[in-house]
């Protein structure tokens, strides 16, 4: 089987991309940073889902992006709440600067040490609240970037960065989930969790998960009540 990082934060794309990794036949090795993100519960998140798909348990990387702040998820800003879909397309304060970039980065040396030449990540290009590295020009640079960055690549070997979510609706990504058998209970997407971790419902993240699965005739099963 040929190795395959993948990022893993948790929540329902990640998880998704897990899923799709191990059904192609790579041995996924998932890699989940703490980044001092408000939403730690998803790293509990990443623990319960790599057991549930019968994977290696997350290798987890503390980066302290606190430090540089400039996020809702990471600095004393507030998280917004029930913004109209129309308003989904501006870029968020929940943006964290460079983040997938960094995130990347971790996954791009994990690779090189595993002997990996596969990197799989979430980002979706549709459903992404404006963040500038969900792009396809993102990922396409990455790319290039990781193929003369490293001993490996400079040796001959050429990474493949896999983004399967990139072009798909938040509906489709949950649609190809339960086909792998993913249980999407386990996942955390909330910016905003309370202090036992259920998610708040009403910002951007818990917003566009909800709509998904009513579009799919389905209440999301981390959901308190059907108006959540």
């Amino acid at each position: 089987m040929k190795k395959a990082v993948v990022l893993f934060s948790g929540g329902l794309d990640s998880t998704t991309v897990l899923a799709m990794a191990k059904s192609q036949g790579f041995e996924p090795f998932p890699l989940t940073v703490a980044y001092g993100q408000r939403h730690q519960v998803e790293i509990d998140a990443a623990r319960k889902s790599a057991a549930a798909l019968k994977v290696s348990e997350p290798k987890v990387v503390f980066v302290n992006l606190t430090s540089i702040g400039g996020s809702a998820l990471t600095d004393d800003i507030e998280v917004p709440k029930d913004r109209d879909e129309s308003a989904m397309t501006d870029i968020p304060p929940t943006y964290v600067p460079a983040r997938n970039t960094i995130l990347l980065s971790l996954a791009l040396g994990y690779a090189e040490v595993l002997g990996a030449d596969d990197i799989f990540c979430g980002v979706n290009a549709v459903d992404y609240s404006g963040y500038p590295d969900c792009r396809p020009e993102f990922i396409e640079a990455f790319e290039r970037l990781a193929n003369v960055a490293t001993k490996r690549a400079v040796e001959g070997s050429t990474l493949t960065l896999h983004a399967p979510l990139l072009h798909m609706t938040k509906r489709q990504v949950i649609e190809a989930g339960l086909r792998l058998g993913v249980d999407y209970s386990l996942t955390h997407s909330c910016y905003d969790p309370d202090g036992e971790g259920r998610p708040c419902g009403h910002c951007d993240s818990c917003l566009i998960r909800q709509r998904a699965f009513a579009e799919l005739g389905m209440q999301d099963p981390l959901a308190r009540s059907p108006s959540i």
